[in-house]
């Protein structure tokens, strides 16, 4: 399992968007019964497994369980819902996102690289 903290209050979300502030981070939405988010988490775990670093933050959201804070996360950064879905953050912004198939380990990496 990759190394990342499971976000499930919005007091945690508001935690990591200050942390955005300091650092780069990432958040992963992840649907529990979508075999394509679970694709996508696996691109993200093997991500986080060979890039993950000091210095970068990484999250998951697991849809069913944080409802709340998925729509939440969608409402202050203006990104609309999808799921699965990556976000990045920085300085309390999107920097980059994508969704579904387009959550490879490689647009991980390059969007990673064009931030930090």
């Amino acid at each position: 399992m990759g190394d990342w903290t499971k976000l499930g209050s919005l007091e945690e979300l508001d935690g990591w968007m200050e942390r955005s502030r300091r650092e780069p981070v990432w958040v992963f939405k992840h649907s529990l019964t979508c075999p394509v988010s679970f694709s996508a988490l696996e691109e993200y775990r093997a991500f986080i497994g060979q890039d993950g670093s000091a210095g970068t933050g990484f999250a998951v959201v697991e849809i069913q369980t944080s409802r709340e804070v998925s729509t939440e996360l969608a409402r202050r950064t203006g990104v609309r819902h999808e799921s699965p879905q990556a976000l990045l953050l920085r300085d309390g912004e999107v920097v980059w996102h994508a969704s579904h198939w387009r959550i490879r380990i490689d647009s991980l990496r390059q969007s990673a690289a064009a931030v930090v």
